[in-house]
């Protein structure tokens, strides 16, 4: 599996809600500019396609459907996941930086505006994460709207199905809009030419006029295009709404089987998405995510999960995957669910930085020595490295 793509996902300590209270963490640090770029260089140094960067709206909760739940054994709080990504991009070359921003609440021509402005930082190495927001004390932040309760006991009754479909009709919307501004301005608009005293062509300059149920927006951005046209845009995705919305908006969407025996299925609920929107062009890259506890060998990455669960007073609960053991054993599953047709996996750490060090320092060089995994990065474009072709803008005139 050379063409494997393997990412992170970085969210404070870790993955584990013990995390900050084992003994390799580093909990002073968490709202620090150093700790995030040790982070990400370190996930540089390995190779890996791209890291994502959690960020929310609320405090952090057990259930991501509840308010913010009090707790304080657990770390909450968070630095701007954009902000983290835009600070680290000068201070990294080839990793990808995906923060996460939540389409709810948040204007679409500023997240145009932010992510277009980390490409350029990075030289074409932003993405987005796209992320919805269900919750009514996050509504409550802005007083704009309110939002009813959603209940996971009550997730399958009509009337939360359709609030959840208006969240991801919304972000549908928001992402279109991201979308045309990156496009408004040419890739040749600014001309910058002291001589004839004209920075930029006004002609290559659009109006986008974008009404819709949820927005209206008149355009041309403020950003000049990105170096990679459209950067990448990514979601997690669960059920049937969430793969039609990915299938609608982005170019990578992250699934959570629990084992081999449901890839299938999955697979076929996103290819069933792509047909019901109609996708065109080139079908959503599948990337699995797996919260990783791994050590030298798998006793011992057992007894630090189950430490870490005693302290936490709890099994780890996941949507995703949970897998410890050591990194022959976590080539075997990926290498397993890669033939089962997952595309590449966005790895969770349990543990910051430990587990995200074992990545890098035990899976990957067992990945090189079965030939699984690439040695050098090659193409230095996020888009390119997903095999996505750079599209001109859409408002461009073509000429004859």
């Amino acid at each position: 599996m050379p063409g494997t793509h393997l990412a992170v996902a970085l969210d404070g300590a870790g993955w584990h809600p013990a995390a900050w209270r084992d003994p390799s963490a580093t909990p002073e640090k968490l709202f620090t500019a150093p700790y995030w770029a040790a982070l990400a260089r370190t996930a540089e140094r390995g190779l890996l396609d791209f890291v994502t960067v959690e960020d929310g709206l609320g405090l952090q909760s057990e259930d991501h459907l509840e308010p913010g739940d009090r707790r304080t054994d657990r770390v909450r709080g968070r630095l701007d996941a954009q902000l983290i990504a835009s600070f680290l991009a000068p201070l990294t070359s080839r990793i990808g930086l995906v923060p996460t921003v939540t389409s709810t609440h948040t204007e679409p021509f500023h997240v145009a505006s932010a992510i277009a402005t980390l490409d350029h930082d990075s030289l074409g190495r932003g993405g987005w994460r796209v992320q919805t927001s269900a919750r009514a004390d996050e509504a409550a932040h802005f007083g704009r709207r309110s939002l009813p309760p959603i209940r996971r006991e009550a997730l399958d009754s009509p009337a939360v199905q359709e609030a959840i479909a208006d969240l991801f009709a919304e972000a549908a919307d928001a992402v279109e809009v991201v979308r045309r501004l990156w496009d408004s301005w040419e890739d040749d608009a600014e001309i910058r030419d002291a001589a004839t005293n004209r920075f930029l062509d006004r002609e290559k300059l659009h109006h986008i006029d974008f009404t819709g149920r949820f927005f209206s927006v008149r355009g041309p951005g403020i950003v000049p295009r990105p170096p990679q046209g459209q950067p990448l845009v990514v979601a997690l995705a669960h059920r049937e709404l969430a793969y039609e919305f990915a299938a609608r908006s982005a170019d990578v969407v992250f699934v959570t089987p629990q084992e081999t025996a449901d890839i299938a299925g999955i697979l076929s609920e996103v290819r069933a998405a792509e047909r019901k929107v109609g996708r065109d062009g080139e079908p959503l890259r599948v990337l699995a995510d797996v919260v990783v506890a791994l050590d030298a060998d798998a006793p011992a990455a057992r007894r630090r999960l189950a430490r870490l669960d005693e302290l936490a007073g709890e099994p780890l609960r996941s949507d995703a995957a949970v897998f410890s053991g050591d990194a022959p054993q976590l080539a075997d599953l990926l290498e397993e669910w890669r033939i089962a047709g997952i595309e590449g996996f966005r790895l969770r750490p349990a543990v910051l930085p430990i587990d995200l060090d074992a990545i890098v320092d035990r899976l990957v060089p067992e990945l090189h020595r079965r030939g699984s995994f690439r040695t050098g990065y090659g193409a230095k474009n996020l888009r390119e490295r997903f095999g996505l072709p750079r599209q001109s803008s859409r408002y461009a005139v073509e000429v004859a």
